[in-house]
């Protein structure tokens, strides 16, 4: 039986910081089954919304071991994990970086999957990736929106 699932991700961020949020699309490859996420945060920045949409879809997954694609047009997530830079971020303990507190939460969910990462062109006609941008803006746009606290508390820490 196929246990692939093609992952489709996007954030966005009405300026950066800004509203922001995002939108995921999930599809089982062979299965007629697809899941639509979406979640809007009042102040945020565009990569850690792209970051959050691949840890959100992640963490969706009951079973480990999945085989999972991941299509993106972030070349910070892809490069990041491509090129293994998350990894030295981790043993230098994300001196300097930014999002560790995102880094970690993908690392944990990363290590349970056997992940690959597609990079594609956003804002170019690709139907999943055109469909996570609607969902990551229009998400961005509700009222009621989420605090992100981790982007808050570190957003504090520099006016200090």
């Amino acid at each position: 039986m196929n246990n692939t699932v093609h992952i489709y991700t996007d954030g966005s961020s009405r300026g950066n910081p800004g509203p922001g949020g995002y939108g995921v699309v999930m599809e089982w490859v062979g299965k007629p089954y697809r899941k639509e996420l979406s979640q809007g945060y009042e102040k945020t920045t565009n990569n850690r919304m792209e970051l959050l949409a691949v840890i959100v879809a992640l963490e969706q997954l009951k079973n480990e071991n999945t085989a999972v694609k991941v299509f993106t047009d972030s070349k910070y997530v892809v490069d990041s994990v491509d090129k293994k830079w998350v990894f030295g971020w981790e043993k230098k303990g994300y001196k300097g970086k930014k999002n560790p507190d995102l880094w970690k939460r993908f690392l944990k969910i990363y290590r349970k999957q056997n992940v690959s990462f597609q990079w594609i062109k956003g804002h170019n006609n690709h139907k999943q990736n055109d469909r996570c941008d609607y969902l990551a803006v229009e998400s961005s746009k509700k009222t009621g929106l989420l605090v992100d606290v981790e982007y808050v508390k570190t957003d504090n820490q520099k006016l200090l």
